[in-house]
């Protein structure tokens, strides 16, 4: 099919130029402030932040000859970082810390099995008028770094607790 035959081919599936520019004005984005996030004994409005999850393709290189093919190798779902407010009841540190002691115990030196500690979490995204509009499920989520904040007298600033958490991988329901 002729190039020009492709455009108006293309163009007619758009609309008009008036049907597109309504189309401009009625979508309405996402915001990164409207979320909610569970993690069963850390109540969510203590959660401050949250990356989204993310997947890294590995790659496979195939030789033959004097060229190279490549095909998709093991897919790893990336550590997401989150952010809580550490408020003094209910106290976030408390929440963070009895999760990391179902990790490992420092007391008794005892690690615990991985069906202690592993987590699912919910992350949604809300509307503007708070309906979930995306929800995405980390199945097998752990904490892998927790850093329970910074003292200073010259700052004004709240308490936060910075986790990275690993998950096994992750599923966008809707």
């Amino acid at each position: 099919m002729p190039l020009k035959d492709q455009v108006n081919n293309k163009l007619k599936d758009w609309g008009t130029v008036s049907e597109v520019w309504d189309q401009a004005y009625t979508w309405e984005p996402k915001k990164a402030h409207q979320f909610i996030m569970s993690i069963d004994d850390i109540p969510a409005y203590l959660i401050h932040s949250a990356g989204k999850p993310s997947v890294k393709n590995g790659e496979i290189t195939l030789d033959h000859i004097n060229v190279q093919r490549y095909v998709k190798g093991k897919s790893v779902w990336e550590p997401i970082s989150i952010k809580l407010y550490d408020a003094i009841v209910p106290s976030g540190a408390q929440a963070v810390m009895e999760w990391i002691r179902m990790h490992h115990e420092s007391a008794t030196g005892r690690d615990g099995y991985s069906s202690f500690y592993k987590k699912e979490l919910k992350l949604e995204q809300l509307s503007p008028l708070g309906e979930v509009i995306e929800q995405w499920i980390l199945k097998g989520a752990y904490i892998t770094d927790a850093k329970f904040g910074d003292l200073a007298w010259e700052t004004e600033d709240v308490m936060n607790i910075e986790l990275t958490l690993r998950y096994d991988w992750a599923f966008l329901n809707f």
